[in-house]
Parts: structure tokens; sequence; C-alpha cells
């Protein structure tokens, strides 16, 4: 398929989705979210794509944010309209989605850039990103789910630090705060998220799935988390994966699973 603003490429069981809007800093706007949920949503359903990975063209910016010109003009109406709209689409779609997603975080991820990373399953920078969230700064707050998420993987302290400073942390403090689980080379960026994919590839898919599920639910009002591990945790015994898996453990051999 097509796009204006991203490219999408698919290489032994990865799938790389790239923002492809060099001259904006790879800046978000509502046609971007729109391609970058259509292209979430095909390598999702295709079978062959274990992993997919997020990152920005260039190498200054993994996303600088929102464009803003879209929105500067809206009424409280509207504004409610985008958050919810964005998070629906997009952003919550990603943290739910059933294959594993790794943002490959290179250059700056502000604002909206950095609520995309976060609603990556886990996030790895080049030595060069500057992340934050400078929304307050222009009489805003984050809108795409980072006043949920920050605090979830950095803490309430910092999240609010960081929120209400509209400051940008580094690479390494950002590694240091738990949000981002390794900081490498801009070189090196792609070629260690694919190295970590194809270590969860090793795996079995279904079971990967299940656990997103019962990891996320921890993280919801008015679920269980303990409660949708246990019945997943049973799913996962009618799987044609755990057959293999368990297997190939007992008969001593690498399991090779069906996926099923």
């Amino acid at each position: 398929m097509n796009y204006d603003n991203i490219l999408s490429q698919f290489q032994n069981g990865i799938t790389t989705i790239t923002i492809n809007r060099p001259n904006k800093l790879n800046a978000l706007n509502t046609e971007t979210i729109q391609e970058l949920h259509e292209a979430f949503n095909m390598a999702d359903l295709d079978k062959s794509t274990k992993v997919i990975i997020i990152t920005g063209s260039g190498e200054k910016a993994f996303v600088a944010g929102a464009d803003i010109s879209e929105f500067a003009d809206y009424d409280v109406e509207e504004g409610q309209e985008l958050s919810a709209e964005g998070q629906e689409l997009l952003f919550n779609y990603i943290e739910n989605l059933s294959t594993p997603v790794i943002a490959a975080v290179n250059g700056f991820a502000l604002g909206g850039g950095l609520e995309l990373a976060m609603a990556a399953h886990f996030r790895i920078a080049s030595d060069n990103a500057k992340m934050g969230l400078p929304e307050v700064s222009l009489g805003v707050i984050p809108g795409y789910g980072g006043t949920q998420r920050l605090p979830q993987l950095v803490g309430k302290g910092r999240a609010m630090e960081m929120i209400m400073t509209a400051g940008m942390i580094d690479a390494n403090q950002a590694l240091n705060y738990g949000l981002v689980n390794h900081v490498t080379t801009l070189e090196e960026l792609i070629p260690l998220c694919e190295k970590i994919a194809r270590k969860i590839m090793r795996n079995s898919s279904v079971a990967i799935s299940s656990a997103i599920k019962a990891i996320n639910a921890n993280f919801k009002d008015g679920i269980n988390g303990f409660d949708v591990e246990i019945e997943e945790f049973g799913n996962c015994f009618g799987t044609e994966d755990f057959t293999e898996g368990t297997t190939a453990f007992l008969e001593k051999r690498k399991a090779d699973f069906p996926g099923a």
C-alpha cells in the first residue's frame, strides 16, 4: 500500500514503519495518524509479521511533536474530539496490539512523538535522542495519553516535573528513568532493535499476545490484572504453541511454534 507520510517495509518477520515527513521533523498530523493506524493494522493482521518497529526518517527526529498548525484555532469540543479520536485510532490501538511494537527513538521525541513512543511496548533510543512533553508551554496539556503513560513509566514525581517544566531529557536520563530500555548509537539503533526482535521471534507469538494483554490489564481501571493473567494462562493450554513448546522442551529440542 502506498502512503504519503509514512513508509512500511517487511523483511524477515519484521515490519518497520517509518514516519516520513523530514521537512516537518516527522510531526504528526491527522493524515499521518490515519496512515499509521492503517499500517499497524495491516502488519498486525499479517501473520508473517512477528514484530513491528516504529521509527522516524532522518537523523534529527523520531517525531518532533504534533502539527500545531492543524489545531491552533480549535474550540473546546474540537479539542476533546481531537484527543479522543487520536487515542482510539493510534495510541491506545498500538498499546493493545497483539504484535509486539518497539519504538526506535532516533532524535527528538516531543509531545505527540513521545506519546507515540510510550504507546509502543518498549523503547530503544539513539544517544542523540531528546524526549519531553512541552505542551504546557503552549497553554495545553498532553492529549494523546501522555499524562497517563509517563507516570506509569517513570513515576508520578518525575512525570509531574517533566510535564510542568515542559523540559527535555536526554537519552541517558531517559534510560535512568526507565523510559527507554537501551541507548545506542544512531547507526546501531535499528540493528539493535532487530536483534531484540529476533529474540522475541524465537518464542510463541500466541503466548506473547497473551502476555501483552495481561501486562496491560494491570494499568487499566476496574480490571484485575491477576484475573486476566489467570484467564490468559489457561487459554495458552488450548493452543498448538503450548503443545509444541512443552513437547520440544521434554524432547530437548528447539521449538518450532506454529503461531496458533
